[in-house]
């Protein structure tokens, strides 16, 4: 017992003990966070031990806090470059000498310091020529008299020449009482307002910043540039300017105003390089004070040289060169524009420089942190840009490219923020940050920071132009006030871009032309349309219902004059943009796309809407299997209860029927194209042959573009046109295909089904309109199709060796589809026969119930099949027909001539247009909404992929609403059992 307590004390203290020698081996790797400023006056911080250490006897912190230095009054006495100590003066008239390693009697006074001071124009002197210390300071007064001319410098410690202002104005180095002091030069008072307005206007945040560069530096720039024509100080006035936005106002004592008085007071100095607005020894800022100016300067005249996207005379190159400056007006260099000297957003060099193609739609933007911002320019730099003109043989010239400052103000208004050039006033000269004019002390953080979050290159075509010809370049910059918070997690969002544009004008008005010339043809045609189709119903009253149907037609109509026309407008601009050698076109900007959007959006809703009319009419029409076999017997059949066995005809196979209306069933949504093959050769081309680049708003008519290589964004025009030519010419491709080879060589559905019906001895009867439809005549020439195998081969011989009659409706014919118009009388009689049936579906109140369905469905559907069998044999005098071909004006406008009143009209058709019932007559509706569906969804998405999963979805599930509400109406309106429809 007292051995197991022993052995839990001893592991207990083990344990506690390597806790905390754990701890302790943690402790002595970390350390306590100090910086300079926790360290106080009588400390400094070591850098070594990255803690405060407190400083020696008579010391005191430096200003730097990383070193100890002697207390006032105290000088040097051993110094060994790490510590010091330090010895009181004896004197108390005794100051410190500079160096701070010896006490000397001052002649003059004792500063705060503990050093000595000397009055002003005088240098202070605490040794001789040779280096010995004196015995007293000696304060020794500059010459400021002539021709020496010389004052204190900076330090105090010598004398130098003053400033020729001070000579100048007062024949000495003591500027007048009449006289201003700024900025270490004397001034004239009467040249310029003795008070300025250093305030910085940041419009965004709605205030001002009294701004310390401003203070200290505008007035002085501002004079020396009026009185001394210091280009130095002129350009330093104009880039206060520029920091100010250029802002013109009433103020005249701000920087513009400034800038404006002495540009207008050195009239008489001339102007620079023949440029009336750029005055001599002045930056060029302006293109004058007036509003109203702008046209004038960028459509005045184009550019002496044109470009051309192809051929030996291939001129895309857009090449600027821009003289860059300092923010104390120095001139630093010329710089040639590309790389990412104009563009803040970091990337490769080579996607930089595709920006200066011409004829391709660069945009670049990114998000930039503050504390970047702030640490990368720490003080502005600014570009005057100029375009580079080089004719063949000729020099090189620079053309001035304006600025359009959409900050900037004129008398408190934002007038170049509108589109009217009348309003704008063109300026030069951008910078693309501002960290200086935001501080309000020099050696302080700035509270606000400008930087130019948008700047924007545009080049103007000149109309009906041949030989690439543009107006003048115009660079318009957007600039962001950011007041500086917390710069490690503020940001903001910049970019650069170049556009191309060109008037839209004649285009937009061809487009309104073709839209209302064939706009009012669509509307002729759905009145014809419309007319067809009372005259089909039997109906001559314009009701709802007939406006509705008007409108649905006119909606189809509609759709496809919007179709024609964005399919033309797509591949217009594809073809003369990318295959044009000089430029003579360019794509319309992303604003002006948005009506073409508007047009395809409109053509996919009402092509929409067409579709699913058709759709609706199909679902719906009435049909009915005419069978004309006739019983080869009869058979006995015993009666119960009487037992004697009673004689009566055969049956007929009701198997024929179901296997007639299972294939129309099957060939119900047939078409000519197949859709799968449709998705996957469009994306196929589209994507991997790499039709898709041709829609990129560029020159390049490449395939295939480097990884490296910039990928401008697409011109939803030409993705428009090319998906739409892709999807339509696959499909034509299909549909000649399929008419030409396959239908011919390998496999025809519909004529096959008359074949079938004629092998089947069943005729159908289809009445898509209440009076109208179509007939297959399948009547057996043979008479009978209930037979066995050996019968069927036999007759299958005759008939094609022509040893029977032909399969024709009339004797000697071989027309077996035909177009039908019934009267009123054998509609209604068709009604009448198939309303039990249809009642059977109504209210239930109409319903009776003690019959049976079973036996109601067989009872109608015998008596339908006798009435039409007998109809189509002519034994109704009164429900009587005729046969007889369609005019041919009435084949194009789809409309019948001919009311039938008295008798019915067969119209011989062997085009089979029966199919127009079916998704194999509609191919041309369901191609143009494939189609625009496909390009609908890609433009929303700009994904090819996803708008061929989506079509082919879509038509995935039209197919099988198609398939099974068109088994329902079938099983409905032929009276086969559903259950057999397979």
């Amino acid at each position: 017992m007292a051995t197991g307590t022993l052995r839990a004390f001893v592991s207990s203290f083990s344990i506690i003990f390597l806790f905390k020698l754990n701890v302790f081996f943690c402790q002595q790797f970390s350390i306590s966070f100090q910086q300079p400023s926790d360290c106080g006056v009588d400390s400094y911080f070591d850098i070594s031990s990255l803690s405060c250490v407190k400083c020696g006897p008579n010391q005191v912190s430096s200003k730097s806090g990383l070193a100890c230095e002697c207390q006032t009054g105290f000088r040097v006495l051993v110094s060994n470059g790490v510590s010091i100590t330090c010895l009181q003066c004896p004197d108390a008239d005794q100051g410190v000498t500079q160096d701070g390693y010896g006490c000397i009697r001052c002649s003059g006074s004792v500063g705060e310091n503990g050093k000595c001071q000397c009055p002003k124009g005088s240098v202070l002197v605490e040794r001789d020529r040779n280096g010995n210390p004196l015995n007293e300071s000696r304060c020794e007064a500059c010459n400021a008299t002539e021709p020496t001319f010389s004052a204190p410098d900076t330090t105090g410690n010598r004398c130098v020449r003053c400033d020729d202002s001070f000579i100048d104005s007062s024949q000495s180095c003591v500027c007048g009482i009449s006289n201003v002091q700024a900025g270490g030069m004397c001034f004239s008072s009467n040249s310029l307002p003795t008070s300025v307005v250093p305030n910085v206007i940041f419009s965004q945040l709605a205030n001002s910043v009294l701004s310390a560069w401003f203070s200290n530096f505008m007035y002085s720039s501002a004079a020396a540039c009026l009185l001394f024509s210091n280009r130095t100080a002129c350009q330093s006035l104009g880039n206060m300017c520029v920091m100010n936005m250029h802002s013109f106002s009433t103020i005249n004592n701000d920087a513009c105003g400034l800038y404006n008085t002495v540009y207008r007071a050195t009239a008489a100095q001339g102007s620079s390089q023949d440029v009336s607005y750029w005055r001599a020894n002045l930056p060029w800022l302006y293109y004058g004070d007036q509003l109203g100016l702008a046209s004038r300067i960028l459509q005045n005249e184009p550019l002496p040289v044109g470009f051309s996207f192809k051929g030996t005379q291939k001129n895309t190159n857009i090449e600027l060169w821009a003289a860059v400056y300092s923010v104390r007006g120095e001139f630093l260099r010329w710089e040639s524009v590309g790389g990412g000297n104009l563009q803040l957003c970091p990337d490769t060099p080579t996607r930089q420089q595709s920006a200066f193609t011409f004829g391709t739609a660069y945009k670049q933007s990114c998000v930039l942190s503050v504390s970047e911002l702030l640490n990368g320019y720490p003080e502005p730099v600014f570009y005057d840009v100029f375009l580079v003109i080089q004719k063949p043989q000729e020099e090189k010239r620079l053309l001035a490219v304006p600025l359009l400052n959409i900050n900037q103000q004129y008398n408190g208004q934002f007038t170049n923020e509108g589109s009217n050039m009348n309003n704008w006033l063109l300026t030069r000269r951008l910078m693309l940050v501002d960290t200086l004019s935001g501080r309000q002390i020099l050696s302080s953080s700035p509270g606000v920071i400008r930087v130019a979050s948008n700047i924007k290159i545009r080049f103007q075509l000149v109309p009906n132009t041949q030989k690439g010809q543009v107006y003048p370049p115009l660079m318009t910059v957007t600039y962001s006030d950011i007041p500086v918070t917390d710069p490690t997690i503020q940001t903001v969002t910049v970019s650069f871009s170049l556009e191309y544009t060109m008037d839209q004008e004649e285009a937009r008005v061809k487009t309104d032309i073709a839209l209302g010339v064939l706009g009012g043809m669509a509307v002729v045609h759905s009145l014809l349309k419309t007319a067809s189709w009372k005259r089909r119903i039997a109906s001559p009253l314009i009701d709802l219902l007939t406006i509705m149907k008007f409108l649905v037609f006119y909606a189809g109509d509609l759709a496809n004059v919007f179709f024609i026309i964005t399919v033309g407008t797509g591949l217009y601009w594809l073809i003369f943009f990318k295959a044009q050698l000089f430029v003579s076109v360019l794509l319309p900007l992303p604003a002006q796309e948005e009506r073409f959007v508007v047009y395809v959006g409109c053509a996919f809703a009402l092509k929409t809407v067409q579709f699913l009319h058709k759709l609706f009419v199909q679902l719906s029409v009435d049909i009915f299997f005419v069978d004309w076999e006739r019983p080869r017997g009869k058979a006995s059949k015993h009666v119960e209860g009487s037992g004697e066995a009673k004689s009566q005809a055969s049956p007929v196979s009701i198997w024929r029927t179901y296997f007639v209306a299972n294939e129309w069933n099957e060939i119900q949504t047939i078409r000519k194209i197949n859709p799968t093959f449709q998705v996957i050769a469009v994306l196929f081309f589209l994507e991997v042959v790499g039709f898709s680049n041709l829609s990129l708003r560029d020159p390049s008519s490449d395939l295939r573009r480097s990884p490296e290589a910039y990928i401008p964004p697409y011109s939803l025009i030409l993705r428009y046109g090319v998906a739409s030519a892709m999807w339509l010419c696959i499909g034509l491709i299909q549909i000649i295909f399929f008419t030409v080879i396959h239908e011919r060589f390998v496999e025809d559905k519909i004529r096959q089904f008359v074949d079938l019906c004629s092998i089947s001895n069943i005729s159908v009867l289809l009445l898509s309109h209440r009076c109208f439809g179509y007939y297959i005549h399948g009547r057996s020439v043979h008479g009978h199709a209930d037979t066995n195998m050996d019968e069927m081969n036999t007759n299958l011989k005759r008939e094609a060796e022509n040893l029977c009659g032909q399969r024709g409706l009339l004797p000697n014919s071989d027309t077996q589809t035909f177009q039908i118009s019934i009267t009123n009388r054998l509609r209604a009689q068709y009604d009448r026969i198939i309303e039990p049936i249809n009642r059977r579906s109504g209210p239930s109140r109409l319903v009776d119930a003690s019959a049976n369905p079973c036996e109601q469905s067989t009872k109608a559907y015998h008596t339908m099949n006798r009435f039409l069998g007998s109809v189509i044999d002519h034994a109704h005098r009164e429900m009587d027909y005729i046969v007889k071909d369609k005019l041919l004006f009435e084949r194009l406008i789809g409309m019948e001539f001919i009311e039938p009143l008295d008798k019915s009209i067969f119209y011989n058709d062997d085009s089979h247009s029966f199919a127009d019932v079916l998704f194999y007559g509609n191919e041309a509706v369901l191609l143009i909404f494939d189609t625009l569906f496909f390009c609908v969804v890609d433009l929303g998405s700009q994904n090819f992929i996803l708008a061929a999963v989506l079509t082919y979805l879509q038509q995935l599930v039209f197919r099988l609403i198609r398939n099974g509400m068109g088994c329902r109406n079938l099983a409905s309106k032929t009276l086969v059992d559903k259950r057999f429809l397979i």
